[in-house]
């Protein structure tokens, strides 16, 4: 099963949504700013798209710049952050089985196909 993590207000997330529909195949919507997902969530997240959290971050949101910015925060303190605020967590995310990646551009979703 494919899952998106989407926010319906960002266009990019709009258009993985959009990719997702055209290729026919089942996928879950997620919509994280109203399911956010757990800290355990985003670590699994972040293991199965290889990335480090701080790399899942919006670091142009407000939330961030007023708050966390220029910080030294652990990997843990990032998690944390994004389960507190989950505008900060980049988006959309498509996971396929233990595979993922951020869809900016939202044409990356297509790996996953």
């Amino acid at each position: 099963m494919i899952k998106i993590f989407h926010n319906p207000r960002c266009s990019k997330s709009r258009q993985g949504v959009a990719l997702l529909t055209e290729s026919g195949k089942d996928f879950e919507i997620v919509k994280y700013l109203e399911n956010v997902p757990t800290k355990k969530e985003l670590k699994e997240i972040v293991k199965i798209l290889g990335v480090k959290p701080i790399e899942l971050i919006r670091t142009n949101e407000s939330i961030w710049k007023d708050n966390y910015k220029g910080k030294e925060l652990s990997d843990d303190e990032l998690l944390s952050a994004m389960v507190e605020n989950p505008k900060l967590i980049e988006r959309p995310i498509v996971i396929r089985n233990n595979k993922g990646v951020i869809g900016r551009p939202p044409e990356k979703i297509m790996e996953l196909l």
